[in-house]
């Protein structure tokens, strides 16, 4: 009797008759003796509109926060309807839903009156999505027949203090875990826990980061040393690029962790980047499958890479970006440069996603989000005032029409030419790089090129993917 981890996203949360679907997921695995826990995300727009009732909230806008609450109110309760028909299940899983809504008006009343959400506040806001999909979850569920209990995941995943990007305390989120759902697991009971959110060695609850529910249920896969984790969403796999881009994009069949890492890193939206961190540690199997065609296999993520024919497995795309540059002919021989500016950027909450230098040492690049190029440039020039001053650095800028291009596949290690081939496929297709840089694990090149050129090198370089992996 195996151990199951089921991870369902927003979309399989999306409504009631994705839910039934979701529910139908569980019995069959249920039916087949195993034991199942089942991690879900917020329904579909849930999270945006509470981030609506934050800001709302913030700005001193009663009506509008009242209102939000009052959409969220509704749909939850039309769902709830639309699932559940016994009386005594539906009355106790509403009363549930309207005492966690009602807390949520309070707490936005006072923010309202303070006009300031902090980190910790936004926290406890977005963590209601999850508090309520759960439930009606577990509602239906019992609803079916099934022995189910709506728990969240603040109970059992303990972070640091770091609101809203918290990290997990493994050891002793392990303990919580094992204490509370492995009595309810071996009384086949199937418990529905909240993704996203956890909660300091206080009690506080915290949120793991935008799109973390996958990454609550490998904490708790590993913690519970499940034998699989299954993470649902709305397509087949993952896939050798994005099919809006390249239509003939199929399902990559088994990747490795240190090809899903840089695949996350890169762009790729089926997973959040953090979410095999754990599973890596316990060395399981991770499957990313279709809640709405729960038949098809999906993509199996292992420990170890499959070296296939080729070597180009799949084709990211990062948006909203730009291309920073420090220059200057004083800059050769000065120590410390791209040090400091790097530290610059950390002061500008700016994060590195790539970075080149010249031999001549007369300049550096590198990528950031376009969101934090402002500060992170202002930080920069404070930073290196002096050298500024001295005409050692001439010029601190930034270019915003820019994507980053990655081709990943562990068949890349070692293998000559790839590189070669990469450039020569954009070459031929009349697309100019910008910048060029290889990972330090040889599993990806990435390339920046301008915006209007994107999509363009993703057609142009996925031919290599269908040539090389997919025949």
């Amino acid at each position: 009797m195996a151990l199951l981890t089921l991870k369902f996203g927003g979309t399989s949360m999306g409504g009631h008759d994705a839910i039934r679907q979701v529910a139908r997921i569980i019995s069959e695995h249920y039916g087949q003796g195993h034991r199942i826990l089942t991690v879900v995300s917020a329904m579909s727009g849930v999270t945006d509109l509470l981030k609506q009732t934050a800001r709302a909230s913030g700005d001193g806008d009663e009506a509008a926060h009242v209102a939000t609450v009052g959409e969220i109110r509704r749909r939850h309760h039309e769902t709830m309807e639309q699932l559940v028909e016994n009386a005594d299940i539906k009355h106790e899983a509403l009363t549930d839903i309207d005492t966690l809504l009602d807390g949520l008006t309070q707490m936005c009343h006072s923010i309202a009156v303070l006009r300031d959400v902090t980190p910790r506040g936004m926290d406890l806001i977005m963590s209601f999505g999850e508090r309520l999909s759960a439930r009606i979850l577990s509602a239906h569920l019992r609803d079916l027949g099934y022995n189910s209990v709506a728990i969240d995941a603040n109970e059992l995943i303990v972070t640091d203090e770091n609101f809203q990007d918290a990290a997990p305390l493994m050891d002793e989120t392990t303990v919580k875990v094992r204490t509370r759902l492995v009595p309810l697991l071996e009384q086949r009971v199937i418990p529905v826990v909240t993704g996203y959110i956890g909660a300091t060695r206080k009690g506080i609850i915290t949120t793991l980061g935008r799109g973390a529910s996958d990454f609550s249920a490998a904490i708790l896969g590993a913690a519970l040393e499940t034998d699989d984790l299954d993470i649902y969403t709305d397509v087949d796999g993952i896939m050798t690029t994005d099919p809006r881009i390249v239509p003939t994009a199929k399902v990559i069949p088994v990747l490795s962790y240190g090809e899903i890492g840089e695949l996350a890193y890169f762009g790729a939206k089926v997973l959040h980047p953090k979410t095999v961190q754990p599973m890596i540690d316990r060395g399981s199997p991770v499957r990313v499958r279709n809640t709405f065609n729960p038949q098809h296999i999906g993509t199996l993520l292992q420990p170890q890479a499959e070296i296939t024919s080729g070597t180009i497995k799949a084709i990211t795309m990062i948006k909203d970006v730009s291309l920073c540059s420090v220059e200057g002919r004083g800059m050769v021989g000065v120590p410390g440069l791209a040090g400091r500016s790097f530290t610059a950027c950390a002061r500008a909450n700016a994060s590195l996603l790539l970075f080149s230098q010249s031999s001549s040492e007369q300049s550096f690049c590198f990528i950031i989000p376009t969101n934090r190029v402002e500060a992170a440039l202002e930080s920069i020039r404070y930073e290196l005032r002096s050298e500024i001053e001295r005409r050692d650095v001439d010029r601190v800028w930034s270019r915003d029409d820019v994507v980053i291009i990655t081709a990943v596949g562990a068949g890349m290690r070692g293998t000559p030419g790839v590189a070669a081939r990469v450039c020569s496929a954009l070459a031929d297709n009349g697309i100019n790089i910008l910048v060029i840089a290889q990972g330090s694990s040889e599993y990806s090149i990435s390339l920046v090129v301008a915006t209007e050129d994107g999509a363009k090198a993703v057609q142009s370089l996925h031919q290599l993917v269908a040539t090389e992996v997919t025949g």
